[in-house]
Formats: structure tokens, C-alpha cells, sequence
């Protein structure tokens, strides 16, 4: 089921250019990235789970593209537009071949499963 959001209808004419290009340039660098790097983590400074994430994944031999935006005090706004494209609430999210997977939680069952091997063609 698509999650619900606020129909562009429902948007004042004056506010929808805004809207559309709020935080853009992040969205955008993220999606090329999610779709040149067969394993991408989207995180922040500071971070335990994307620590986690990342450490996971090199532990099990696999190469990712890190991209890092802000910590807990800064780049808020940027991380939040990433939310909002996504749908997912926390960092880091991680991409395989271009789709969401989740976070470290997701990642370390897909490793364990051996379904992120078999995904990447390993």
C-alpha cells in the first residue's frame, strides 16, 4: 500500500515550486548514488546504528559507498528531506541495487539470511 501524502492539489500554487525543490540537491545525490553503487548507507556523524550497519558489512566482506550528512546537530533539515523521499524514519538507510532495505536491523538479517549474497550475485 503507497504511503499517504499531501496531493499536490492540496497545495497552494504558490507553495508547490518550494515544496518540489526543498532539499532537492540531497534527494537527487542520493538516488544517483543509490543507483551506481551496488550497496549504498545513507548516515550521519555520531551515529551507532550506522556504525553498525557499516561494520556489519565489512565484517562480511562486502564493499558499499558511504555517504554522510550532518550529525545529531547539524543537517537535520537535509536528512529530513531524505525522510520524507523515503519513508523510512531513522538512519542509516541502506540501498541494495537501488532499493531501500532498510537500516542496520534489516541489513544484518539479510546478511544473516544470505539473501544479500544472493541479491549482489555473490
Amino acid at each position: 500500500m503507497p504511503r499517504t501524502i499531501l496531493e499536490e492539489a492540496r497545495q497552494h500554487p504558490a507553495i508547490r515550486e518550494k515544496i518540489a525543490n526543498l532539499n532537492a540537491d540531497i534527494v537527487h545525490n542520493v538516488q544517483a548514488a543509490a543507483t551506481t553503487n551496488p550497496v549504498l548507507v545513507v548516515g550521519m556523524a555520531g551515529n551507532p546504528f550506522v556504525r553498525r550497519a557499516r561494520k556489519s558489512l565489512a565484517a562480511a566482506g562486502i564493499a558499499y559507498q558511504y555517504l554522510e550528512y550532518g550529525s545529531y546537530f547539524s543537517e537535520w533539515r537535509k536528512r529530513n528531506a531524505l525522510k520524507m523521499w523515503t519513508g523510512w524514519p531513522t538512519f542509516p538507510m541502506v540501498f541494495v541495487k537501488g532499493t531501500l532495505v532498510g537500516g542496520a536491523q534489516e541489513i544484518e538479517a539479510l546478511l544473516t539470511s544470505g539473501e544479500l549474497k544472493r541479491t549482489l550475485g555473490e
